[in-house]
């Protein structure tokens, strides 16, 4: 599933090619996603893109008039290809561009979802997330302090504290392992007992985690640019995700794996000790 580095390549991805640019037309094959498509998106032709960001796992395509929210879901993918590359299974949305070219999105499980958010408005998806762990604090409030008070008589596991969205954005599955790792703390451990020390230092885990593993999706992504639409985003050397049974790569004691929240959960029980 896509996660917040994901998204952010995305988006760095295809901004070269679609910032500036006028919609001239709209294709919708398929309409019935997550949610369906909004019935803003077939009126954006002749609407020109200001601009894109992100938030959270939600890319925003900003016109004057508002935003096209794109979600990617578990297998949704953008990519850039020529008016006449021939539409292929799970190609649902095209939008023709006036420098020619066509933003594809693919997506075969089709839990992505394509919504538009008016600028006197916000999204339900978009106003229930917390905040950004990439931006600077003073803009969001996000601290070691507040994550160490809003933790308080939480019996909650640390790993799914971190990746509550309520908690803060962008913290996925992969990550969340990544960064326990990193900070020592094991994924089980109670939020409500992690000391503020603690947090101080997982919080800025997380940051090194999600900040390199942007970094070296801008250095290692496949194309946007005709691709297969299958971007590898970043190829990195993970220390536990995906690696139960392995030996730790700094103590070589086998990793364990468990489940938590119905998701994978791997750790180093000699190294995590918190």
């Amino acid at each position: 599933m896509p996660e917040l580095p994901e998204v952010e390549t995305t988006k760095r991805g295809i901004e070269p090619w679609t910032k500036g640019q006028t919609i001239e037309k709209v294709i919708i094959r398929q309409p019935k996603l997550r949610w369906p498509v909004a019935d803003e998106i077939a009126e954006l032709v002749g609407k020109t893109i200001v601009s894109l960001d992100r938030r959270g796992k939600y890319l925003l395509v900003t016109f004057d008039h508002g935003s096209a929210v794109w979600h990617l879901g578990m297998s949704g993918s953008l990519r850039m290809v020529k008016p006449e590359e021939d539409a292929r299974l799970h190609d649902h949305i095209d939008w023709v561009l006036s420098n020619g070219w066509v933003l594809r999105y693919h997506d075969p499980r089709r839990f992505g979802a394509l919504l538009w958010q008016p600028n006197d408005a916000t999204l339900e998806q978009i106003a229930v997330l917390g905040p950004e762990p990439l931006l600077p604090p003073e803009q969001t409030g996000l601290t070691a302090q507040s994550l160490y008070d809003k933790s308080r008589g939480k019996k909650q596991a640390i790993k799914l504290f971190i990746m509550d969205n309520a908690t803060m954005v962008g913290v996925g599955n992969i990550y969340a392992n990544e960064s326990l790792f990193m900070a020592g703390i094991r994924p089980t451990a109670q939020a409500g007992k992690i000391s503020k020390p603690r947090y101080e230092k997982l919080l800025a885990c997380i940051r090194e985690v999600l900040g390199k593993a942007i970094e070296q999706g801008g250095t290692t992504l496949r194309d946007f640019v005709n691709s297969d639409g299958q971007p590898g985003y970043f190829a990195q050397e993970l220390q536990v995700y995906g690696r139960g049974g392995k030996p730790c790569r700094v103590c070589e004691e086998p990793l364990k794996e468990i489940r938590l929240g119905q998701r994978a959960t791997v750790y180093c029980s000699r190294c995590q000790k918190y």
